[in-house]
């Protein structure tokens, strides 16, 4: 069970784990959250989360040009 959660983790993003550590909030809250949400929804917190983890991989991509020797 634990390697089918960080398989998950590494590939999912980060985005319920960026916002658990910004709002000082549980991560696995967060992602019951938008689960729960999905399914009253029909699916429409999908779309917020995918424009939450394109913003952080554009930022992440803006601050390695920036500072290329951070991500070494």
């Amino acid at each position: 069970m634990q390697k089918l959660k960080l398989f998950f983790e590494e590939r999912a993003f980060g985005v319920c784990s960026r916002l658990g550590e910004k709002l000082n909030f549980p991560i696995d809250s967060i992602r019951l959250f938008f689960i729960y949400l999905s399914f009253i929804t029909l699916g429409s917190p999908v779309v917020i989360y995918v424009v939450l983890a394109m913003t952080m991989k554009v930022r992440k991509y803006f601050r390695k040009m920036n500072n290329p020797a951070l991500f070494d």
